[in-house]
């Protein structure tokens, strides 16, 4: 099993960083440039967003160091920069509910994009404590073991998550 090596991940940890991920949007520009980096126009029209929305919370997410310009290139009439996530992965020590709330929006956004069919399913399911431990360690190993194809294949997102209902 291949393990990501620990510069390839952040944590996610100050109020800045918080705020920052409270968008949908936002939420997709990570998603965007997940794997290499890219340029405001490139992400306007891969994210069907307006460049000067794109540009302002590509700076939100540079503010809170989420995301940094990785290069720039010249074009016909000027320079387009480039830019990439900080690291592959994020890690967030305290979920926050606007960052969860705009993680599921842009899910959504992007579900409703997809050229393909897509897999949407909940399910409650009664499950003791040591059970459910074992499902979450299980979805997560299938996560992480999942062998990634070359680059020429489509990207995919996966979303998992386990949760104990509220009042159960």
């Amino acid at each position: 099993m291949s393990h990501q090596p620990d510069e390839d991940v952040q944590r996610i940890s100050t109020p800045r960083q918080h705020t920052a991920l409270a968008h949908p949007l936002r939420q997709r520009l990570l998603f965007a440039l997940s794997g290499r980096p890219s340029t405001i126009s490139r992400l306007a029209a891969q994210l069907g967003a307006n460049k000067g929305s794109v540009s302002h919370h590509l700076r939100v997410l540079c503010e809170a160091g989420l995301v940094q310009e990785a290069g720039t290139r010249q074009v016909r009439g000027g320079t387009e920069k480039y830019y990439r996530r900080t690291a592959e992965r994020l890690l967030v020590d305290e979920p926050q509910p606007g960052g969860t709330a705009a993680l599921l929006g842009a899910v959504a956004q992007e579900l409703e994009r997809s050229p393909a069919e897509h897999l949407l399913t909940l399910r409650h399911l009664r499950l003791g404590p040591a059970k459910a431990a074992r499902l979450a360690e299980v979805l997560a190993a299938l996560v992480d073991e999942t062998e990634e194809d070359s680059e020429a294949e489509p990207l995919h997102g996966l979303l998992v998550t386990l949760y104990q209902q509220a009042g159960t």
